[in-house]
């Protein structure tokens, strides 16, 4: 049959304003409903292990729709436990048994980018906000005191090269999966400064370049000596110093000594003078690696942290070196990413972990 010019034109044009509307109508979709083509091919091609594409520029995984064939694949397990890294003086010449070396510190970041780490900061872990690559285990690199071999620049304007960011920077620059965040909790002179103008351009810089500036108490006092009114003091007072420097409200804090007063939710929730504070995570000293944040049994109130240190000693058990190892001995035990950071994948043995207001995200396999 053929068809006359005129009614050629007519379904044209309606063939435009369908594919039109579609068009609007997928843009419009939340992302967790719109197609994912890049996401299928990959799932596709998987065949036994996935090597999951390289992170965006930004320092986040593609998006990607988790399935229980695709978390399978990668061995996603977002139940398991996570190495929440604490680290003090990066001094040349350790001076504590809990100081490490710019050497030290260096290798240890190494080893995390080569065994397939990721970085994120203390507030994504504690929000569960994890967006690391399918296949890939998320790190939280702390560092208590705002020390001065934490972060400093150079006449360029550059971290130095033996700073704790100096470091963190370069071993991003040699990985470039490995994401160079990490989280500065301080005290009331950061990184040494005294003059403010100085302080606020260290905090700029770290908070415009992706890490967390945070909450370590005013004097670095042992908070469980201290009444209540004086455990708030000491944490508002910081918060109005990082208020001053420009950076944002603190979503976490680490306790000094690992110290946590009395009562215990004094360390979250507060106020002081008029002003409040509301912590979506309370650290540790700690000894062990974390549960994950979707677990039943995560007390966001007082989240464990691993000392960085070899196996000498105290740290023959308790410290980084003995729990990477283990770590890399009970891969079962261990955070593994899905890649999705809006689905929690999990073996179905373990779905009876994960927190209840988790459960619509779970996929079990």
């Amino acid at each position: 049959m053929q068809i006359s010019a005129p009614l050629t034109r007519i379904i044209g044009i309606a063939n435009i304003v369908v594919v039109t509307v579609a068009v609007i109508g997928l843009s419009l979709l939340p992302d967790e409903k719109r197609p994912h083509a890049e996401a299928a091919r990959a799932l596709a091609k998987v065949q036994g292990s996935v090597e999951p594409p390289s992170p965006s520029p930004a320092g986040e995984p593609p998006g990607v729709v988790a399935t229980p064939d695709f978390a399978r694949q990668v061995r996603a397990n977002e139940a398991g436990l996570v190495p929440v890294i604490m680290y003090h003086r990066i001094l040349a010449k350790r001076l504590a048994s809990i100081d490490r070396t710019p050497d030290q510190l260096r290798k240890e970041l190494e080893k995390l980018a080569k065994q397939g780490y990721v970085p994120i900061t203390a507030k994504e872990f504690a929000a569960g906000d994890i967006r690391v690559p399918a296949g890939k285990f998320p790190v939280v690199l702390t560092f208590d005191d705002g020390h001065p071999s934490h972060f400093a620049l150079d006449a360029s304007g550059n971290p130095k090269p033996d700073t704790a960011v100096g470091i963190i920077q370069e071993v991003a620059r040699k990985y470039p999966s490995f994401r160079p965040v990490a989280t500065f909790w301080i005290n009331r002179e950061p990184f040494g400064l005294v003059d403010r103008d100085a302080q606020a351009a260290a905090v700029k810089w770290l908070v415009d370049h992706g890490y967390e500036v945070a909450n370590h108490t005013w004097g670095h006092p042992n908070l469980r000596a201290l009444g209540k009114k004086k455990v708030r003091e000491q944490i508002v007072r910081i918060e109005r110093l990082l208020k001053k420097l420009g950076a944002p409200p603190s979503t976490t804090m680490a306790l000094p000594y690992g110290s946590i007063p009395r009562p215990k939710k004094l360390a979250r929730t507060g106020s002081w003078d008029g002003t409040r504070y509301d912590f979506a995570g309370v650290f540790l000293a700690g000894a062990e690696p974390s549960l994950s944040p979707y677990a039943k049994k995560f007390d966001r109130g007082a989240i464990q942290r691993i000392q960085s240190n070899g196996k000498k000693g105290e740290c023959r058990k308790w410290c980084s070196q003995y729990w990477l190892e283990w770590l890399n001995k009970h891969p079962g035990e261990r955070y593994v990413s899905d890649g999705d950071p809006e689905r929690i994948s999990i073996p179905e043995k373990l779905r009876g972990n994960i927190v209840a207001k988790r459960g619509l995200q779970v996929i079990a396999y």
